[in-house]
């Protein structure tokens, strides 16, 4: 059981850190950067989970909040999240919470991940949306032009390469006696 403790800390605390180390890389595309924390979200969903996964993530944003720079473009703060980003950082909660109950369940089915992780990402899509039309005064056709269109066709190859990179590095880890795996596949 203890060992079993010290693993999952440590996971946890791994994927915080790639989190940390990779959601600064960022390529600025208007007033919403193209950045790897969703890509390393999409994984954390196959190796944590949910509960661990959102543990791993919201200690992430309290780093970044506490003003370390690790949120896209190196920046971190407070007014990270009350910025024209800061939906997006607060959609990926839901992101997380929903696309990872499935993939906890259907880890092995690499189809059925990549359509869930992507329906998701559409729950951050909206969420950062609403928040970005509110805090520019941009109308939402406006913010979705600028907050979503130039994002779709990479956030689809993130999302594709982690619903079928995820399962293999599952079963890597799991071979590793490093984490345990959630269910029987579907």
């Amino acid at each position: 059981m203890k060992n079993t403790n010290i693993k999952d800390l440590t996971t946890t605390a791994v994927m915080t850190c790639m989190l940390c180390v990779l959601g600064p890389l960022s390529v600025p595309v208007g007033p919403i950067p193209v950045s790897l924390t969703n890509l390393v979200l999409y994984f954390t969903m196959y190796i944590l989970g949910v509960k661990r996964g959102l543990t791993a993530y919201l200690v992430y944003l309290l780093i970044g909040c506490a003003g370390v720079p690790v949120f896209s473009g190196f920046s971190g703060g407070l007014q990270k999240l009350t910025g024209p980003t800061g939906g997006y950082l607060i959609g990926f909660i839901p992101m997380l919470i929903l696309g990872g109950k499935v993939v906890e369940k259907h880890w092995q089915n690499s189809v059925l991940c990549i359509v869930s992780m992507e329906v998701c990402t559409w729950i951050c899509y909206i969420t950062g949306t609403w928040w970005l039309a509110y805090t520019t005064g941009m109308g939402f056709a406006a913010a979705m032009a600028a907050g979503v269109i130039p994002f779709i066709i990479v956030d689809l190859i993130k999302v594709t390469a982690a619903g079928i990179m995820g399962p293999v590095i599952m079963k890597s880890l799991v071979k590793a006696h490093l984490i345990s795996p959630f269910s029987n596949p579907a």
